[in-house]
């Protein structure tokens, strides 16, 4: 006689077993794809990390304008591809922009895709930033974000103060204000001794990594100074 027969009760149990055990594989294949789902609305970027930025929550509304650039230098307008060019003739940019580019791409790839929405009449765009602070558990952060315009450089006259960020080749990039070597850590110091709160005209090599000039930016805007990006098409 088998066991069964002798405990009434096995075959009930194992049919409740076997059905948990179904249920609870279904749940743990299901959960990564609610994740994902979640994570497919937008573009993924790494973001440079700042200090200075100012809290933009409209980039959080539906519609908001939004072009992305990835670590690979691939642009999307939304969720859509969208080349440099094609981007300079879209119409309907004249609202807040935003940017948010991968601090790992190359600033040429940026620099391409400011150069275009300039083009198509945006003069202010936002540059989207990432956070040094933990947020709380069950609360959000509000997005963040560097404004700066994109050239021309100044009206003739205006004071402002040049600062030049160059590939060394290795290590840090090599850090130069009004044709002057200064170290990265006496950036924010050296702008405020020259009075630089009216306006900064910000050049840097394509080459470098987009982070290094969100860094640069980020600083100057700690001064107080409006930030002018000097792109190779401006």
């Amino acid at each position: 006689m088998n066991s069964t027969a002798l405990n009434p009760w096995g075959r009930p149990w194992r049919r409740v077993l076997s059905a948990t055990f179904v249920v609870l594989v279904t749940m743990l294949f299901a959960a990564p794809l609610c994740i994902a789902q979640k994570l497919q609305k937008g573009v993924h970027v790494e973001l440079a990390a700042t200090r200075n930025a100012v809290a933009m929550p409209d980039a959080d509304n539906e519609g908001a304008l939004i072009i992305a650039v990835t670590h690979s230098g691939n642009v999307y307008f939304g969720t859509d591809p969208i080349t440099p060019a094609a981007l300079a003739k879209k119409p309907g940019l004249q609202g807040k922009l935003y940017i948010k580019a991968d601090a790992r791409t190359p600033y040429a790839d940026v620099a391409k895709v400011l150069d275009a929405v300039h083009t198509a009449g945006v003069a202010a765009p936002n540059l989207l930033t990432g956070q040094h602070e933990t947020p709380q558990p069950g609360k959000l952060i509000s997005p963040k974000g560097l404004e700066v315009r994109v050239g021309p450089p100044l009206p003739s006259g205006a004071e402002s103060t040049v600062v030049q960020i160059l590939s060394s080749g290795q290590g840090s990039p090599l850090l130069k204000i009004n044709n002057e070597d200064v170290p990265w850590a006496n950036l924010e110091t050296r702008l405020r001794q020259l009075h630089s709160e009216k306006a900064v005209l910000l050049k840097a090599d394509g080459k470098l990594p987009y982070g290094d000039v969100v860094h640069a930016i980020d600083v100057c805007r700690a001064t107080g100074a409006k930030v002018v990006l000097a792109t190779p098409a401006t």
